[in-house]
């Protein structure tokens, strides 16, 4: 199929209105600070993209660079590799999953009312109504060669902030990309989000956080007051932060 047919089809359509949403709306912090970083010929990564709605805009920003999209729910992973494809986002490689501090084989716990909430943690499951299926994990660090230049990690994964990390050591002290990640409490019990950001600073990074479209520094930061967990959906709430952007010191 042509290109410019490929944008009036259904899934065309949709795959543009979640990029334009992500822009516009939801995560209009995020890539504003993604745009500024990269440039033409980078490899962006995208961890835990479920339906995509960052890889249009990556694609679009590092040109003839690369970006590697990670996605460990079958279906998801497909169906991005099909619109991407169709699309004509000839730089995008989907892989059909997880990223982890290691290689091999997890389970994967996917909420069934709530797909986007799939976690390698079972801790993180907020209902017993669950599907667990075995997908293949990868260390950052073992899937890309010590000469591919990281720009960019952009993560979304449920609770698996640090195992991400640890599996990119390599990565993080040699390349310094830029980090645009979620980070919860409430899926890191019994640790904190106070943990990544110790392991991050050990590597020369310094952080922010997005609130109310803004961005502030780290030391504002209080998980007691920006990820209070008190009444349902709390995490739904206006001030609720869960968005980070770390870079390395200058």
């Amino acid at each position: 199929m042509p290109v410019f047919q490929a944008w009036f089809t259904d899934a065309g359509i949709r795959f543009r209105i979640r990029a334009l949403k992500a822009l516009l709306r939801n995560e209009r912090r995020e890539l504003i600070e993604i745009r500024r970083h990269l440039r033409p010929g980078d490899i962006a990564c995208d961890i835990g993209a479920n339906k995509g709605s960052f890889v249009y805009w990556l694609s679009s920003w590092v040109r003839d660079g690369r970006v590697i999209v990670f996605e460990p729910q079958p279906d998801f992973a497909r169906n991005l590799a099909s619109i991407c494809r169709i699309m004509g986002l000839a730089n995008v490689t989907v892989e059909a999953k997880a990223v982890h501090s290691h290689s091999g084989e997890m389970n994967l716990y996917v909420p069934k009312q709530h797909r986007p909430g799939a976690s390698l943690r079972p801790e993180t499951a907020t209902t017993d109504d669950v599907t667990v299926i075995t997908v293949p994990v990868i260390a950052l660090d073992e899937y890309f060669g010590t000469t591919d230049r990281i720009a960019l990690l952009k993560i979304d994964v449920e609770g698996a902030e640090l195992a991400v990390f640890k599996g990119a050591e390599r990565i993080l002290r040699s390349h310094a990309p830029l980090l645009v990640f979620e980070c919860e409490n409430r899926h890191l019990a019994p640790g904190r989000v106070e943990d990544v950001f110790g392991f991050l600073d050990g590597f020369g990074y310094e952080g922010s956080f997005v609130c109310r479209g803004s961005l502030l520094p780290i030391a504002q930061f209080d998980a007691a007051v920006h990820q209070r967990q008190d009444g349902e959906w709390f995490w739904k709430r206006k001030g609720y932060c869960n968005n980070f952007v770390f870079r390395k010191r200058a």
